[in-house]
């Protein structure tokens, strides 16, 4: 009889589906904003340089994130064209974290240091005078156009009220650090940093 009470009344089955959800929900996230794994940085790990953080807002801005990944499951075929798994410590000043499921492209979790400077800034502005069968558009204008230095600070400031460690100091000089460079030196010096900070434990 109760059984069918709850049944036919939608507004009381409603409300006891949501509580149910919101303890399974509960169930899952508490655990996880508990462990060290995904709070605490992994050896190495530290806020985004000035010229990197820039960088990554123009990812971000661009839609990379649309066709790659930044997160290497723990799977053979993973591991053996990308590199070490991906951590959740390597993401804790990530915001928002690059993880996605989208391989259109391939993941960049570890692309750190395998291309030079250059092949970066070719293969952005053509993909396909380097890699002929790709389908990744060219971004030539991020040559030419300039990183805003007076916005750095704020987004520095804007990311310690989140829990990013940046200090005083690296909010004050991060203006001279990005003047005069271009989207596309921020977003090579981005690429470039993706994974290196693990390479001394992976």
């Amino acid at each position: 009889m109760k059984h069918e009470t709850i049944e036919k009344n939608v507004g009381l089955l409603g409300v006891l589906i949501a509580i149910v959800i919101s303890f399974g929900g509960l169930v899952e996230i508490i655990p996880l904003t508990l462990s060290r794994e995904t709070t605490q940085p992994a050896p190495g790990i530290a806020p985004y340089p000035a010229l990197q953080l820039e960088g990554r807002d123009i990812y971000l801005r661009e839609g990379c994130y649309n066709c790659h990944s930044q997160m290497i499951r723990p799977l053979r075929g993973e591991t053996e064209r990308y590199g070490h798994y991906s951590l959740a410590g390597e993401s804790v000043y990530d915001h928002p974290f690059q993880f996605g499921s989208k391989r259109t492209g391939p993941d960049l979790a570890r692309v750190g240091g395998k291309y030079t400077d250059e092949w970066q800034r070719l293969h952005l502005v053509d993909p396909r005078d380097l890699v002929p069968e790709s389908n990744m558009p060219g971004f030539p204008w991020l040559q030419t156009a300039k990183v805003d230095a007076g916005l750095t600070p704020a987004k520095m400031r804007a990311l310690r009220k989140v829990g990013v460690p940046y200090t005083d100091a690296q909010i004050a000089s991060a203006s001279s650090e990005v003047q005069g460079k271009t989207e596309m030196e921020a977003l090579i010096a981005y690429l470039q940093g993706l994974g290196t900070a693990s390479q001394g434990w992976r």
